[in-house]
């Protein structure tokens, strides 16, 4: 696995888990939930694609070893 490819999973994990837990926060302070519904779509098709992506790549690089 290289640095880049880990840097990728990271983003791709910090979109997919961090975002959606900043805007449930986020929801439970101000009392509106709309934050986190407006925010739940884009942050998993980004993520899933991040991580689908950062999967293609893991595979690439095994097979080239």
């Amino acid at each position: 696995m290289s640095k880049n490819t880990k840097i990728a999973l990271i983003a791709s994990l910090v979109v997919l888990i961090g975002f959606p837990v900043l805007f449930l926060f986020i929801s439970l302070f101000t009392g509106q939930w709309g934050y986190l519904l407006w925010s739940i779509v884009p942050s998993f098709t980004v993520g899933f694609t991040g991580l689908m992506i950062t999967f293609i790549q893991f595979k690439k690089e095994g097979n080239g070893e």
